[in-house]
């Protein structure tokens, strides 16, 4: 009885095997269609992926140009055209695989979306604002930018976040959703489209000629390195204080990465200029009554012992 029982389970396990295998096989051979289908759609998309990415490659170099498109809009309008294929894809092959239609299937799917659809509010937001700034142009990669109290150069610009270095080598990471929300100023645009201006204020005394002031500081802005002559520096009269005029110089420049050196050096010629005047800047105040008491100019102005001692020089050279 015990032979005959073993008997039987074997011949019970080997035709279960045998059904199953042929049903798989089956499946297997029902399934090759749907399998063919996937490959096609998979191929296609995949070949259509190189295509958008060929075109916006050449736009990018310049080699393909649309009106109205700019070249730095290709690489970002690739990746968003090929994220709707690939979801594209994903949708016409959902249906082709196997168990789609079960329930657990299914379950796992609605779960999935609801995981991401809770969590990522914020990234989100992040990501659709990145793709408005994208658009918008407010600046490019490299561009000296002031964003809220924050100035820099930009050295990174991702879907979620845009980085900025300032002048003091900090890098600020900052999300795209609050550049959205902020005002920002593209020094650079300027400065290559117009000159970017820049300016510096001068209280000088009333018994000192408005027009020799002006002359002094136009010099002021013209010997300054990377202040440009065309258009010219000018100069405008700010205000008629109770102590002294206030004289404000103004100055084009083509280089907005070079701002605060510019400005340092633009000062720093201003003080030597009216210093070789005899002028005096009367700020902060001075109260001086003019019985023989020291002017404020410095005495030992290094531009002037500069110039005297290349003045002696070429006198013992001749």
């Amino acid at each position: 009885g015990k032979i005959l029982g073993n008997f039987l389970l074997l011949r019970y396990l080997k035709s279960y095997i045998y059904n199953s295998v042929a049903e798989l096989r089956v499946d297997i051979i029902d399934y090759v269609p749907n399998l063919f289908t996937i490959v096609v759609i998979w191929y296609a998309v995949k070949y259509l992926v190189r295509m958008v990415l060929y075109l916006a490659r050449e736009i990018e170099a310049g080699r393909l140009k649309f009106n109205g498109f700019y070249p730095d809009w290709a690489m970002p309008t690739f990746h968003i055209v090929r994220f709707l294929l690939y979801a594209f894809m994903i949708a016409m092959i959902y249906p082709y695989l196997p168990g789609s239609d079960s329930g657990v299937f299914q379950g796992i799917s609605v779960f999935v979306g609801l995981i991401v659809s809770l969590g990522s509010s914020t990234v989100i937001g992040n990501i659709i604002a990145g793709l408005v700034i994208t658009y918008m142009r407010p600046f490019k990669m490299g561009d000296r930018i002031k964003l809220n109290d924050t100035t820099g150069d930009i050295i990174e610009k991702t879907p979620l976040v845009t980085r900025i270095r300032t002048p003091k080598n900090e890098v600020v990471t900052v999300p795209n959703s609050f550049i959205m929300s902020s005002h920002t100023v593209n020094y650079s645009t300027s400065a290559r489209e117009y000159g970017l201006i820049i300016h510096s204020e001068v209280s000088i005394g009333y018994d000192v000629p408005w027009r020799q002031v002006n002359q002094i500081l136009i010099d002021a802005a013209l010997n300054t390195p990377g202040v440009v002559d065309d258009p010219r520096p000018f100069v405008l009269e700010t205000s008629l204080s109770d102590w002294y005029p206030v004289y404000q110089i103004n100055a084009y420049i083509k280089e907005a990465h070079k701002m605060s050196q510019i400005y340092s050096d633009l000062h720093q010629t201003i003080q030597d200029k009216f210093n070789e005047a005899g002028i005096e800047i009367m700020s902060p105040h001075y109260m001086a009554v003019r019985d023989g008491n020291a002017t404020t100019t410095p005495k030992n102005d290094l531009s002037k012992s500069n110039t005297a001692d290349t003045a002696s020089q070429s006198n013992k050279s001749e």
